[in-house]
């Protein structure tokens, strides 16, 4: 998966030199507003590093999104294993996105997520991928479908705080199966 290149973007490992913005992703306001908690820095470098092992083990991990015309990362987009229990829909795997502010809306996570699809459906041979977010972001909504995905319906996020984050608790879940994959591409 490392390596995954389209017109646009590579979606790659993370480098030493990414932690400032891999930090960036994670803390700031505006991204982070979908979610309950933004990292501490030591939280951040604690969670590149374990994406970059998720990728060596899984063969999929969430990736640093490169802008190929000039280098520079504008987020992260990816797959990876959903494996806890916690979660009604586990064993499956999710795919997801997270962009800059000045990336959002120029095409990018539909992008990076359609080539991240592909190499799910084509290379790892997954029967389906899903995808979860906050009932209340439309954006992610958005792209989910566009990629084709459907709505599986809501559920309440095992990890969210009713008491602290009760605009987040409640989440979407969409769903691609290969097969359905598959039909669109043809």
């Amino acid at each position: 998966m490392d390596g995954l290149r389209t017109e646009r973007l590579t979606l790659r490992r993370w480098r030493e030199d990414d932690r400032p913005v891999f930090h960036r992703l994670n803390a700031d306001p505006v991204i982070m507003r979908f979610f309950d908690k933004r990292m501490s820095r030591e939280d951040a470098d604690a969670t590149m590093d374990r994406w970059n092992i998720g990728l060596d083990r899984d063969e999929m991990s969430f990736l640093a999104a490169e802008r190929r015309s000039d280098g520079r990362v504008v987020g992260t987009i990816g797959l990876a294993p959903i494996t806890e229990d916690i979660y009604a829909f586990a064993p499956t795997v999710q795919i997801g996105w997270r962009l800059l502010p000045d990336a959002e809306g120029q095409g990018y996570a539909s992008e990076g997520a359609r080539a991240c699809l592909a190499y799910g459906f084509d290379s790892l041979a997954l029967p389906e991928i899903v995808a979860q977010c906050v009932v209340d972001n439309r954006p992610s909504e958005a792209v989910m479908l566009r990629l084709g995905m459907t709505r599986r319906g809501t559920f309440d996020h095992p990890k969210v705080s009713a008491d602290t984050h009760p605009h987040l608790v409640r989440h979407s879940l969409y769903g691609l199966t290969a097969d359905k994959w598959r039909e669109t591409r043809r």
